[in-house]
């Protein structure tokens, strides 16, 4: 049995739903080499070494239901015993490609939509999974920013933020920081610079093969003057989050996101700053969203969308469920106003 996963298991509908994919393309198996299709099938098993590295197996399902697992010689002993119980095991040299497969086997990329949507609606476990991970997340994110001091620098928020992650049992798959002098920087990898009066914390962990992604900010003084920008920065999400919903095309979804900025007064070419999200799961972004995406919201789908101006951001995974959305990188601890219904997080005051 996995060390490192929950003791329940959803393969057989995964399968299932794999199977669906090679009956309506009538093809006798597929290929399966991408992290996310794999941690997906196997419950969310650690595929890789290196953080966000390439996996260290791959699997071929057929329309049978057969999987067969193919694992590098120096992995496999690790896999068996750590990370996947119950297949069938296929070894080949550490040299090897794990790419290679039989001329009557599909590889993923042919039907790389099709199992991007298998995937896209999470069932019972996985929801559970992803509510405890976003709770674990929030509150780790949460108690590192009361503990921070303006004069840290990038560098030691982010080595916290990092250490949070295998606190809690997962893994950092993002962490960026951005102190006062970097707070307009879309992607703030974390440098020497100071925190100073106002700081962001990004963190995006991983466990059981789920992501977690969120942003939160701390200010030290009075001042920043954005306050209003925050505002109307919650206003476009409250738009796009009105308009992920189950059924809808994600295309048009994603339309709305460049006609929320102008309405609330960003201008037209605002969302072209900053790429914006999208689906999440078992990948940061899977796909990251796009004009013309294609695909429709699933039910108990996740999202991260992220919206950003320069000097306010906000982000967190949620789900699109028929009933609204269920944000999972909540901490009710945590300062926080009502938009639409929706508790939405404000800057943490520590003056």
């Amino acid at each position: 049995m996995s060390l490192f996963v929950g003791t329940t298991t959803d393969r057989e509908q995964k399968l299932a739903r794999v199977r669906q994919v090679l009956v309506t393309n009538d093809a006798r198996a597929v290929h399966l080499t991408s992290n996310a299709a794999l941690s997906w099938l196997l419950d969310g098993a650690r595929i890789a070494v290196p953080l966000g590295g390439a996996p260290v197996l791959s699997a071929t399902v057929t329309r049978d239901g057969e999987v067969t697992v193919t694992a590098l010689a120096n992995e496999v002993e690790r896999l068996a015993a750590e990370e996947i119980a119950d297949v069938a095991w296929r070894t080949i040299p550490w040299h090897a490609s794990l790419a290679e497969h039989a001329d009557d086997v599909a590889p993923e990329s042919a039907f790389d939509a099709e199992l991007r949507a298998a995937r896209a609606q999470l069932l019972p476990v996985e929801v559970e999974r992803y509510r405890a991970l976003g709770s674990d997340t929030a509150r780790a994110v949460s108690q590192i920013l009361r503990e921070a001091d303006p004069a840290w620098t990038e560098r030691e928020l982010a080595a916290r933020l990092a250490r949070a992650a295998y606190e809690i049992g997962a893994e950092p798959a993002v962490v960026l920081a951005a102190g006062e002098s970097r707070g307009f920087v879309q992607h703030p990898i974390p440098t020497d610079a100071p925190l100073g009066n106002r700081a962001m914390a990004v963190l995006t962990t991983v466990r059981h093969g789920l992501h977690a992604s969120m942003s939160r900010w701390v200010e030290f003084g009075p001042g920043s003057g954005l306050a209003s920008t925050e505002e109307r920065l919650r206003e476009v999400e409250a738009d796009v989050f009105a308009a992920t919903r189950p059924g809808a095309e994600l295309a048009d979804v994603f339309a709305e996101i460049p006609r929320a900025y102008a309405r609330h007064g960003f201008g037209d070419e605002a969302w072209t700053m900053h790429h914006q999200g999208g689906p999440t799961g078992y990948a940061g972004r899977d796909p990251k969203a796009s004009p013309g995406i294609p695909g429709r919201v699933a039910e108990s789908q996740a999202f991260a969308w992220n919206p950003w101006v320069p000097g306010a951001k906000l982000e967190d995974t949620v789900l699109a469920c028929s009933g609204g959305i269920e944000v999972l990188t909540h901490d009710p601890a945590w300062p926080s106003t009502t938009v639409r219904g929706l508790a939405r997080p404000l800057p943490l005051a520590r003056y």
